[in-house]
């Protein structure tokens, strides 16, 4: 089961359908991805409950805050890319998700500290 995919496909399907908030199941990479949404400021809030994690959607006024995600690397497809190789996202108005040896991080933050590696979605 892959739960990145998982997670974004569910946060992308609640904001399609206009929930309020959506519930994904709790690993420490799920919650770290979520949180960076949180911090990009693509949803409201982030928390843990019961060993779910609840994510609050951001509308502005009744416009999702995301129009799309895409998953870049798969389980079967990993795709890796140096700092030189990682490219913005609709020209700076979307972000790249990479883990990197140093943690989970925006494409701009990877650029800044010169790290690559697994792109693992793209949000805009």
């Amino acid at each position: 089961m892959d739960n990145i995919g998982d997670a974004l496909i569910r946060i992308k399907n609640g904001y399609s359908v206009g929930k309020v908030e959506v519930t994904l199941k709790f690993s420490k990479l799920v919650l770290r991805l979520a949180k960076l949404l949180q911090q990009e400021d693509f949803v409201s809030a982030v928390s843990e409950k019961d060993g779910k994690i609840v994510v609050i959607l951001k509308y502005n006024s009744r416009i999702p805050a995301v129009t799309d995600l895409q998953r870049v690397s798969k389980p079967s497809l990993r795709v890796y890319k140096g700092v030189k190789d990682i490219h913005r996202v609709l020209n700076g108005l979307g972000i790249a998700i990479i883990s990197t040896p140093k943690g989970l991080m925006t494409d701009k933050e990877a650029r800044k500290l010169k790290l690559g590696g697994e792109v693992l979605a793209l949000v805009w």
